[in-house]
């Protein structure tokens, strides 16, 4: 019997490969890729953009402005989706390929999927050294693309046009995979794109993927069950992996009928909405009060879709060395961290097994009482730094405030670098599940803008809520990556910008001066300028408005509060900034353990370096 066949490029066989594939997203059939970010160049523009130019149909082509930032901008449509569905982002070889690397680090922090093609060399070498092309003296395999190994969780290069028959579907199901998701790579060489190949018919027909829920180990769920019923000061933290399991109401239900208090990581925020009954805050090194005191007291974790970053552990300071720790994780590699009794396996099914394993055991009925009680002090706490001053400039707890009031039930706050993610993860009132994007991971300066066009794309659709993206930034961020700005213009996706301008990068210059250093090129007033006397000021509500955003700037928060009234009537993106003070900020942080020079000539280092020492005396053993 003859094999069927279709003869292509293999640029053409692999976009026809890509839309043939689909997801399922709560009882519908969509595409798995939803579409393509790309900035064609030498590499790409002419195979691979005949292919997509064919299918514009099916697989939408969106025009970028940065390789770095339509990546992000990726990343970002796969937050806002739960990891159901993936984005590509295309860019030509060289520096267009090097400019997605800090994406491809943010996405495998996050554990996000985001499928990148770049452009390669040729394969023949006959024409090398070609244009951007970077040369190994000792190895004339390497190419800028290898780059991109220590920050993906699939790499490969193209070689021969049937490679891909194998490649995309592993490199598919790793993105898929709840334990190794995060992003693909594949590097395209020009010559190889160009080659015609014989590709069975079989590798284009449709095929429906699901996302696996592994359960756990039955030895481990009823040791995890026993240890859990020892608890006295039970506390459970939810991780980002709670929302991307779709867990949350499982979770929250577990809690409510254990009398065990929730405390989220900064992925996790937003899986329980701010005022849900057994919600008790932010934890961890820019947490609240009522969290951080809970984990000081616990006696058993459960630790659940977290990977136990240093923000969320304060360091390993935050727990008391006797404490025990059961980790719900998908993933082997973090659910064993810190001698944790592991349950690895899916957030939902994890939960549900151990649900089912305990019995009728509960916490002691006062826990979950004092837990609240604590949540309530942290609140007026909160309130206390929100509430309007008569300051000639508003703090950012204040803006925060003002912008949370102002949200919608479904829109997103989104928030990345800076002293932003401090303020949002304590002070950021989450008033619908899953709408709260802080990505702290890699924290990236730059995410923010990029990430809200990625959100933009995403609402409304399946899986995905149907609010506005709502994108707060300093003034740094803003100036360091803004360009999606005009991509929302250009492509008719509507966000709302708030830039607080606080006179240059105010939070690492809090974390500076607090461990000894003078404010040091930081603040712009701490830098080089030309006229310090009289230095320049950036008007970013005009530069907004030149990429033809409709933009405000306020001088209050009264001016804030109208502004950002008449952004949510507007029909294009809104930029609005405000002034914000660089020094005040909200209390409730835990530890952290930072490097502080062991001899200096300063005594003020000298007393951070002791103060640093005993927090590393207060750490958990490691192993």
């Amino acid at each position: 019997m003859t094999r069927r066949t279709v003869r292509l490029t293999m640029a053409q066989a692999l976009v026809r490969h890509l839309c043939s594939q689909f997801t399922e997203i709560d009882g519908g059939r969509v595409p798995l890729f939803a579409g393509v970010f790309g900035i064609f160049g030498h590499g790409n523009v002419t195979c691979l953009s005949e292919a997509l130019e064919a299918v514009q149909d099916r697989l939408p082509t969106w025009r970028g402005q940065n390789e770095q930032s339509m990546a992000l901008a990726a990343i970002g449509f796969a937050k806002a989706k739960r990891r159901r569905q993936i984005m590509i982002a295309t860019s030509s070889i060289g520096p267009g390929a090097l400019n997605m690397v800090t994406a491809a680090g943010t996405a495998h922090a996050n554990r996000l999927p985001v499928l990148l093609l770049a452009g390669d060399t040729f394969t023949n070498r006959l024409p090398d050294p070609v244009l951007q092309q970077v040369e190994h003296f000792g190895n004339p395999t390497v190419t800028v693309n290898d780059a991109f190994r220590a920050v993906t969780r699939y790499w490969d290069r193209i070689t021969h046009p049937a490679q891909i028959m194998q490649s995309m579907p592993q490199a598919i199901a790793t993105m898929l995979d709840p334990a190794d998701c995060g992003p693909a790579f594949i590097a395209l060489p020009q010559d190889t794109q160009e080659l015609a190949f014989d590709y069975p018919v079989e590798f284009f027909e449709e095929r429906l993927w699901t996302i696996p829920r592994p359960r756990p180990d039955r030895k481990a769920v009823a040791d995890a069950a026993v240890l859990l019923k020892t608890a006295k000061r039970p506390l459970i933290i939810a991780g980002g992996g709670v929302r991307y399991s779709g867990a949350g109401e499982a979770v929250a239900k577990f809690a409510a009928d254990r009398g065990i208090p929730v405390v989220e990581t900064i992925a996790g925020k937003g899986g329980l909405t701010h005022h849900h009954p057994v919600h008790c805050g932010p934890i961890g090194i820019i947490g609240s009060t009522s969290a951080n005191a809970l984990a000081a007291e616990a006696d058993v974790i459960l630790a659940i879709g977290t990977r136990l970053q240093d923000f969320t552990t304060g360091s390993w300071t935050a727990f008391s060395r006797e404490a025990r720790f059961i980790s719900i994780n998908a993933a082997r590699f973090d659910a064993v961290k810190h001698r944790a009794l592991a349950v690895v396996g899916d957030a939902l099914e994890g939960v549900a097994e151990l649900d089912a394993a305990l019995g009728s055991w509960k916490a002691p009925a006062g826990h979950l009482p004092h837990a609240k009680a604590l949540f309530a002090e942290w609140d007026a706490l909160l309130d206390e730094h929100q509430a309007p001053t008569n300051a000639p400039v508003p703090t950012y707890a204040q803006v925060v405030a003002a912008v949370n009031r102002a949200a919608g039930e479904t829109d997103t706050l989104i928030a990345a670098a800076g002293g932003i993610p401090g303020e949002v993860a304590k002070g950021w009132r989450v008033k619908a599940p899953n709408s709260f994007d802080l990505e702290f991971g890699f924290s990236c300066m730059g995410y923010e803008i990029a990430a809200g066009w990625g959100c933009a794309m995403a609402q409304g659709t399946p899986g995905a809520l149907a609010g506005t993206p709502i994108v707060m930034v300093g003034d740094g961020t803003y100036l360091m990556m803004n360009s999606d700005i005009y991509s929302t213009v250009l492509t008719g996706h509507r966000m709302i910008v708030v830039v607080c301008d606080n006179g240059g990068y105010a939070v690492i210059n809090r974390l500076q001066q607090f461990k000894g250093v003078p404010g040091f090129n930081n603040l712009l007033t701490d830098c080089r300028i030309a006229d310090r006397a009289n230095p320049p000021h950036v008007d970013f509500a005009a530069h907004a408005a030149a990429m033809g955003a409709a933009s405000r700037r306020c001088e209050s928060l009264a001016d804030l509060e109208a502004a950002l009234e008449w952004a949510r009537g507007n029909d294009r993106t809104t930029v609005i900034s405000i002034a914000t003070d660089a020094y005040a900020w909200v209390p409730g942080d835990a530890d952290w353990d930072v490097g502080v020079p062991e001899v200096s000539d300063r005594e003020s280092v000298h007393k951070a370096r002791a103060a640093q020492e005993q927090i590393r005396s207060r750490q958990r053993a490691g192993v």
